[in-house]
């Protein structure tokens, strides 16, 4: 698999760069007006393909629809929900998943292998937010995908034959105001798949299907809800009781599940929640897979932190049978089509640099663990160098390796502009403003506080904005996703005696960091404290510390502002003097 193009990029030694008077505008203000080149980039860095995963579905049951249908009071001759992501036309929804390479493989819902499947974007670098089926939207027979870049671009996509994807036919911009985009199936009666949406307070949109994919495929969004943000996980599960009709379910962190019947009443869609179960925060993801038996209800699947897959079949009610194994090996993948967490964006991936200038990159492999090391430099070349591993400044969902030299900040060796020799800490956690795109925080060494809002590219930072004071007493800041559970890029910082404190993010560039709530003692434990995005796969971000007998630990988040307990993940660290 070729690397990507930005990864592979070799910068020799260049001559002095005279910055551009727009460069200067977007940084600090400095008297430097060039700087030699930066150590060279990184080695390209690929996650390596894992074996595919194996997918074991429950053979084909009696039908239940009809005593279904008559508990909900209606008509059993209803015509049961089509399945929505069915490429191979067998009556049954294919799982499509994107594993750890950044490729997409379908997994076809009966007895045929495994294949690489092509979504077409028109960049190749590019890394969607989230990849979503919600069925025909036009009534032609045939599936449509939808596509969300990390900047807020919703496009619709046919699918070609069965492997791939034509390009967009229709886009619609400012969905990065939601942290997650549900395919809901029907919730209207109309038999088109329709959209809900959450924002970070919790409040919920219905975007109702038009049948016109290429001019305004879903109507203006109408609030339908609100108190949502208590969930960690939203499932569109299509129709589980059997009435033709869209259903959902929610999970807590806690592990509650409820089920919420649709209505096909566009202006009250769902019906009261009914709690079906408990204890299912045993799993990182639950995921649609539509009628799995051929019943005509809705099932879904769950995966746990291991990467099995476990099958939920339907009792028409809501409730499911009891469980049964569908396959092992799940945590090669870093999305599902239809799975229930906020989709995370920017950085699954560690940056270690030993006592001897040597780059090591570490990546997420799903289930709370770290990859194999992979040398990412040549041996000695970063010794003394001023580093950082912000999440990613582009679209390419890879964290970037940034280097403050003489006064003037590189991004993977390109000048970001001068005047950064002022700053004490660099940090990227992502998206802070709230228009998708990964933006800095850098610290002054009196402590001052700027945001840096990026431009998307990862080649140009906005003038800087002061959204802080007093950060000086902090010896660390780390960041790279969200922690708290609503959607949104967090902060965390740790002071000399060791406290650690988390600061929420509000989504704003004014002021975009909310007021310091305690997360716990004793971190000062931790030689090197670093923040890798999430780990484990459930879409929240996660720590790592390395303690002075080099033992590495994992704080896992619970989605609530809080860390579980710390979980051993390696040893041996004590080589590194630096961890990003």
């Amino acid at each position: 698999m070729p690397a990507r193009s930005k990864r592979a990029r070799r910068l020799a030694a260049c001559t002095a760069l005279v910055l551009s008077a727009g460069m200067l505008l977007a940084a600090p203000a400095s008297a430097d007006d060039a700087a030699p080149a930066p150590h060279r980039a990184a080695q390209p860095r690929v996650p390596a393909l894992d074996a595919q995963p194996t997918l074991t579905l429950p053979a084909p049951t009696a039908k239940k629809k009809s005593r279904a249908a008559q508990a909900e009071g209606v008509k059993a001759a209803v015509v049961p929900a089509a399945p929505r992501f069915d490429v191979d036309r067998d009556g049954y929804s294919d799982t499509l998943y994107r594993g750890i390479d950044g490729h997409y493989y379908l997994i076809p819902a009966k007895g045929s292998d495994g294949y690489e499947f092509y979504v077409t974007t028109g960049d190749y670098e590019e890394r969607l937010k989230d990849v979503i089926t919600p069925g025909d939207l036009n009534g032609d027979g045939a599936p449509e995908l939808l596509t969300l870049s990390a900047t807020g671009t919703l496009s619709i996509h046919q699918i070609l034959g069965t492997s791939d994807t034509g390009y967009a036919d229709w886009s619609g911009t400012g969905w990065q105001r939601y942290n997650k985009v549900v395919a809901a199936g029907d919730l209207t009666g109309d038999g088109k798949g329709d959209l809900l949406a959450r924002t970070p307070s919790g409040d919920i949109y219905l975007y109702a299907a038009t049948g016109n994919v290429f001019g305004a495929p879903f109507k203006a969004g109408v609030k339908v809800g609100y108190g949502w943000g208590s969930y960690d996980q939203i499932v569109g599960a299509n129709d589980v009781n059997g009435d033709g009709i869209g259903d959902l379910y929610t999970r807590t962190p806690a592990g509650d599940l409820y089920y919420y019947a649709g209505t096909g009443k566009a202006a009250s869609p769902y019906k009261a929640r009914v709690k079906v179960g408990y204890g299912y925060d045993t799993y990182n993801q639950i995921i649609a897979t539509d009628d799995a038996t051929g019943d005509g209800l809705g099932d879904l699947m769950a995966r746990t932190p291991g990467g099995t897959l476990y099958f939920y079949e339907s009792t028409g009610y809501g409730t499911f049978l009891k469980r049964t194994a569908g396959g092992t090996g799940w945590n090669a993948s870093s999305l599902f089509t239809g799975q229930g967490s906020n989709p995370d964006f920017g950085k699954n991936e560690l940056m270690a640099r030993t006592k001897g200038g040597t780059l090591y990159w570490y990546y997420a492999k799903n289930n709370g663990k770290l990859s194999a090391r992979i040398q990412a430099s040549d041996s000695g070349g970063w010794a003394g160098a001023n580093i950082s591993f912000p999440s990613s400044l582009d679209n390419d969902g890879m964290a970037d390796l940034t280097e403050s030299y003489n006064g003037t900040l590189y991004n993977e060796g390109s000048s970001l502009g001068g005047g950064w020799s002022g700053y004490s800490a660099i940090v990227g956690p992502g998206d802070l403003s709230g228009d998708g795109k990964g933006d800095l925080l850098g610290r002054t060494k009196s402590g001052d506080l700027y945001l840096f809002k990026g431009n998307g590219l990862g080649t140009k930072l906005a003038s800087r904005i002061k959204v802080g004071y007093g950060f000086n007493t902090y010896n660390k800041i780390v960041g790279a996703g969200d922690l708290s559970g609503d959607g949104i890029a967090d902060v965390v910082a740790r002071d000399t005696k060791g406290n650690l404190y988390l600061y929420k993010g509000t989504g704003s560039a004014t002021k975009p960091l909310k007021a310091r709530v305690k997360l716990g003692y004793g971190y000062n434990t931790y030689k090197q404290f670093a923040a890798p995005g999430d780990l484990d796969g459930d879409g929240k971000a996660d720590l790592v510390g390395v303690d002075g007998k080099g033992d590495v630990y994992r704080y896992s988040s619970t989605g609530t502002g809080k860390i579980e307990k710390r979980v051993k993940i390696g040893y041996g660290w004590d080589i590194y003097n630096g961890l990003y």
